[in-house]
């Protein structure tokens, strides 16, 4: 349990029965009344933001939430299927509701971390950066390296993302998956 004084961005928490994590928060002194504190939470199984209202000193639950890694194997229509790297046990979530736009970013064998719910899964957290591989793009034109100068290139994932104008098809390259921006060019 979780008292009103220890929450914290990022913290997860359960009320009613469902997994949140609070997105801010802000302790409240009126000079009437008691203490309370404002929080913004979002569901963490359909991603839904809500603001909601404790009393200072409030208790909350802790969920039951349980972090795996695991290794994206294929996709298999709608589903992503996914191996537990300690038991082997194949897992599929649906790319709607589970994935969301992580799929962008998601290469085949790539380690990835599972979260699961009650014994269910729920969701995935992508590594903060992958390096994946540009499969379309128009060729840079020489000279052109001295101002920031982008292009949109296609990755191996279906992914579309601006580049610098100096990369080419069959580059690997870095990406930010919290913000979907290119880092830089993987040197061999």
């Amino acid at each position: 349990m979780y008292d009103t004084s220890e929450f914290r961005k990022g913290l997860k928490i359960e009320i009613e029965g469902k997994p949140y994590e609070i997105i801010d928060f802000l302790h409240v002194k009126p000079g009437k009344g008691g203490a309370f504190v404002r929080t913004k939470l979002r569901n963490i199984l359909n991603g839904r933001v809500v603001d909601h209202t404790f009393r200072s000193g409030e208790k909350v639950d802790t969920p039951d939430l349980q972090e795996r890694e695991m290794q994206y194997l294929y996709k298999e229509g709608d589903n992503y299927c996914l191996m537990d790297n300690e038991t082997y046990e194949q897992i599929y979530l649906s790319a709607k509701d589970q994935i969301g736009e992580s799929r962008l970013f998601l290469a085949e064998n790539e380690t990835v971390t599972a979260l699961f719910f009650n014994e269910k899964p729920i969701g995935i957290e992508l590594p903060i950066f992958v390096e994946l591989t540009v499969t379309d793009t128009a060729p840079g034109v020489k000279g052109d390296t001295a101002t920031k100068v982008t292009k949109p290139a296609t990755l191996e994932t279906g992914a579309v993302m601006p580049v610098p104008i100096f990369i080419n098809v069959g580059d690997r390259i870095k990406v930010d998956t919290r913000t979907g921006a290119y880092v830089e060019r993987v040197k061999l």
